[in-house]
């Protein structure tokens, strides 16, 4: 096969907009709007406990705000922006899949997934998703739409109320990670992306209050945006979808290789590395008779020394959760293996992810895949 030379379109505008809801506006932005409402200006404050403080979206629920006002309040900044279409579960109730509605129909995913001392929630970026990577289902679908950034911020806030509600076996308290490694290339809606994280770290009453080590954002590898990025000078957790050490391999299952080559990538999460002092995930799914030879092992430890020491990165190898009727599938237990052992040889930090969800259709997009209707012939 030979690569192909993908279009990418930073930031393309979404199809119809979103109604606009609170986790889309700034601080000053909600006041201006509380005023607009007939409000006085603490009402901002008092409205933002209720959905940072008290997990509460429901308009009608913020009794300390006068009755007369609530549904008009509900109808213009609190519209329900996800519709639950389906949801499975796993691990004993550990690990829950949510297919999401939007307004205009399209799909997104969301996974939480309670560990011994953590809770982590896998969010989407994108309905569908522009990289094509032949080996992802969310890739070959395509993309819709970038989500907003309150869609975003939504997805976070059912997660707390579940965990809340205890939902989820072993907690009610709220979510200690966040990952952008749901649907989507999380640097191609990069506005979104960043306003929502911003939301997440900044402090109550007005956001989440979480750590900035608590949140990992995921790529492909747009060296515009990592190195946009870097600038921000927010300490996350960097992850690089790398999956081949060379480009003549990387160009066929990574399409956006053809325009940011492996140096260039690795240069940039280095560069990102010195800048915030946080260690990059190099992510690499491990495909049977792919990418997952012992050479290719040697060669990933090569391109990541020649960048500095150890200490800078890491590797999490992925086993493939395969696609129904894909080629592409996981590798066998001992080429993994044989693939670990070479890394270690070599100094190299590397894990084997936990998988989870293979039953739940917990790859990215298949279950968007498989709730999305077959297209009809024409008549």
């Amino acid at each position: 096969m030979t690569g192909t030379m993908l279009p990418i379109v930073f930031d393309p505008p979404m199809r119809g907009k979103p109604p606009r809801h609170w986790f889309d506006l700034t601080h000053d932005e909600r006041v201006d709007a509380t005023v607009r409402l007939g409000l006085p200006k603490f009402r901002a404050d008092q409205i933002s406990r209720h959905v940072f403080d008290r997990l509460e979206d429901d308009a009608t629920r913020f009794t300390d705000i006068p009755a007369a006002i609530r549904g008009e309040l509900g109808e213009q900044l609190f519209p329900e922006l996800l519709e639950r279409v389906t949801q499975r579960a796993t691990d004993d109730g550990r690990t829950v899949k949510t297919l999401w509605k939007l307004f205009d129909g399209s799909l997104l995913e969301s996974v939480l997934m309670r560990y011994t001392h953590r809770t982590t929630l896998c969010i989407s970026s994108q309905a569908g998703c522009g990289m094509a990577c032949p080996f992802c289902a969310t890739g070959q679908g395509g993309l819709k739409r970038n989500l907003s950034q309150a869609e975003i911020v939504a997805q976070v806030l059912k997660a707390d109320q579940q965990l809340a509600a205890g939902a989820v076996p072993g907690t009610t308290g709220r979510l200690n990670n966040i990952v952008f490694m749901g649907m989507g290339e999380p640097l191609a809606n990069y506005r979104q992306v960043l306003g929502s994280i911003r939301t997440f770290l900044e402090p109550g009453p007005n956001g989440f209050g979480m750590s900035a080590r608590g949140i990992t954002v995921s790529t492909v590898g747009l060296v515009p945006r990592i190195q946009q990025l870097t600038e921000e000078g927010l300490p996350l957790t960097l992850a690089v979808s790398l999956h081949a050490p060379d480009d003549e391999l990387r160009d066929e299952i990574v399409p956006i290789n053809n325009r940011y080559k492996v140096d260039e990538v690795v240069d940039a999460a280095w560069e990102y590395a010195k800048a915030t002092k946080r260690r990059v995930s190099i992510e690499y799914a491990m495909m049977r008779d792919i990418n997952d030879q012992v050479e290719r092992a040697e060669l990933l430890a090569q391109v990541l020394k020649r960048r500095g020491d150890w200490g800078w990165v890491h590797v999490n190898l992925i086993p493939l959760n395969p696609t129904p009727g894909s080629r592409w599938t996981a590798s066998r237990k001992a080429d993994e293996k044989a693939f670990i052992e070479t890394l270690e040889r070599r100094g190299v930090p590397v894990t084997l992810r936990d998988t989870r969800g293979q039953d739940i259709d917990g790859a990215c997009g298949q279950l968007a895949a498989k709730n999305t209707p077959e297209p009809q012939p024409a008549a």
